[in-house]
């Protein structure tokens, strides 16, 4: 039953993807959803979709929150980039009901506040007036409503809903709705994992004030805004994980993901009419489950030079976890999260909290081995 979801997900994934892609959606809509949560993630070049199982999941692969082992799990991680311009806040809840049910709600922003608005900058006379200067705040909003299901040993399965909402301040607003699905498969010393992001097409639905804007647009040449309708189309990526047992107090846990995009070439080191993967891959080496250094590198692009040859560039990313007691974990990445931003490296924090053990004997994620991961 699980599967056969799982594959109608899949072929509901390529039928939702049109023929000519560019044509219907801009390349990147809703890219605040690609930013990434979570410290350990970032770390580790944000290879996780068959990697994570703790609350996180609900983000990365909703099928690995089946790997929580405490009944109510909580993060929080907050992140500035762009010299502080811009904020990116994440808070998400998991808890489990029955054996092999799990469920998570979470919440995503990403904004900019403060933003000055010079429209009356200048008063009827022509003479500059600062105090006629107003802010506003230009921010995007996600809720995340996820469900995970254990269909067998081998097979775990998952599904995410989400709301967004997006603003300009009083100029510009818009809703959307979109759905996730994810899957993750045991076989043997492996876990192989699969995400459908946005599996319908993510619709969001722009409205205009364009009563506040139009004498200025009109002053400037520029196009008076209308009420549109934005897609964001489907992406897969497929992933891999494998832990490695170096020592009784060591191990290492690798992970690679490839990021399947439909929406035309991109600088990717694949890149044809039809599909651009890009890898990511993603180091993690623990100490006794209580000490982890990582590692990782992502956002692999192919460039062109100016004298039109081509390089590749890649995104480096590292990061510590500790374990601080039985329940409070800490992980902090140093990545480039705007990486076009003048400040070369963003620091990022994230803290996990774990409540309730579940009863010796009862894990959610059947036939999932504990391993160094901090999860």
């Amino acid at each position: 039953m699980g599967v056969r979801l799982l594959f109608f997900g899949f072929m509901l994934f390529l039928v939702s993807l049109p023929a000519k892609p560019q044509a219907i959606a801009p390349k990147y809509s809703n890219e605040f959803m690609n930013i990434g949560v979570g410290a350990r993630a970032l770390a580790m070049g944000k290879a996780q979709v068959s990697s994570v199982k703790d609350v996180t999941a609900a983000y990365w692969n909703p099928a690995g929150l089946l790997g929580i082992d405490h009944q109510y799990e909580f993060s929080l991680m907050h992140a500035e980039y762009f010299a502080g311009i811009a904020k990116f806040d994440y808070a998400a809840f998991s808890t489990n009901f029955q054996e092999d049910n799990q469920i998570a709600v979470s919440l995503i922003r990403f904004g900019v506040d403060d933003i000055p608005d010079t429209r009356f900058l200048y008063d009827a006379n022509g003479a500059l007036n600062y105090n006629n200067i107003q802010f506003f705040n230009a921010a995007d909003y996600a809720l995340i409503l996820s469900y995970a299901r254990d269909v067998s040993d081998k097979v775990k399965l998952g599904m995410n809903a989400k709301i967004i909402h997006r603003n300009v301040g009083k100029f510009a607003a818009a809703w959307g709705f979109g759905l996730d699905m994810g899957g993750i498969f045991l076989l043997d010393q492996w876990r192989l994992g699969l995400m459908l992001r946005d599996v319908t097409t993510t619709f969001n639905s722009w409205s205009h004030n364009a009563e506040l804007v139009r004498e200025i647009y009109a002053q400037t040449d520029n196009v008076v805004p209308l009420n549109s309708l934005e897609l964001t189309l489907p992406q897969a990526i497929l992933s891999a994980t494998r832990d490695f047992e170096v020592s009784e107090d060591f191990a290492i846990q690798a992970v690679l993901d490839l990021n399947l995009t439909f929406d035309g070439q991109r600088n990717t080191v694949v890149s044809t009419d039809i599909v651009s993967i890009e890898p990511r891959a993603g180091l993690e080496l623990g100490y006794k489950q209580i000490a982890y250094l990582r590692a990782g590198a992502g956002n692999v692009q192919r460039l062109k030079d100016f004298d039109d040859s081509h390089y590749t560039s890649f995104q480096p990313s590292f990061g510590l976890g500790f374990l601080l007691s039985e329940r409070i974990y800490v992980d902090y990445a140093l990545t480039d999260i705007g990486s076009i931003s003048e400040t070369p490296y963003s620091h990022v924090f994230s803290v996990k909290v774990k409540v309730n053990p579940l009863k010796s004997g009862f894990r959610l994620f059947k036939g999932w081995e504990d391993n160094q991961g901090v999860q």
